[in-house]
């Protein structure tokens, strides 16, 4: 007998070691008054690295984001196509992957809401890169007010 499918809930988990890192990156360059690399990505002070672990990397199905929002706002989450356990500091925007997921809180709502066609896009793209990746590095913009202690997700897959 085949062994039944199941759910595989992979959470988001704040990079505060590399998010401090590329923070200090930008301010380094402030104080020296120096420019960024052509193409670099700097990070903004609502930007925060996050990360997922394939515990399982063959035989996924993408099947939903799971994200919960305490208040309203927005969060943009953003793929990078940098391999294995990058040193980001040095981040170019070529490697920010399309499409993004957008995902927001209406002030009163209960439920996120979202570009459903991008996100479920997005989903379905992670299936192939968990393929040669054990961890995949994320950017999350927060903006509306929202911040990372608000938040709370995960990406389900059928293993």
């Amino acid at each position: 007998m085949a062994a039944e499918a199941r759910e595989l809930k992979l959470p988001f988990i704040h990079d505060d070691q590399l998010t401090r890192c590329m923070r200090l990156r930008a301010q380094s360059l402030q104080q020296k008054n120096a420019r960024p690399q052509d193409g670099e990505k700097l990070l903004r002070p609502n930007e925060h690295i996050y990360r997922v672990d394939f515990i399982q990397q063959h035989n996924l199905r993408f099947l939903h984001w799971d994200i919960q929002l305490k208040s309203s706002g927005k969060v943009m989450v953003t793929g990078t196509s940098q391999h294995w356990t990058p040193d980001l500091t040095h981040l170019m925007n070529r490697q920010l992957l399309e499409p993004v997921g957008i995902f927001w809180k209406k002030p009163g709502a209960k439920e996120v809401e979202c570009n459903e066609a991008d996100a479920q896009e997005f989903g379905e793209r992670l299936v192939d890169l968990a393929k040669i990746r054990k961890v995949m590095y994320f950017l999350l913009a927060f903006t509306d007010g929202l911040e990372p202690a608000q938040l709370k997700g995960s990406i389900i897959f059928k293993a």
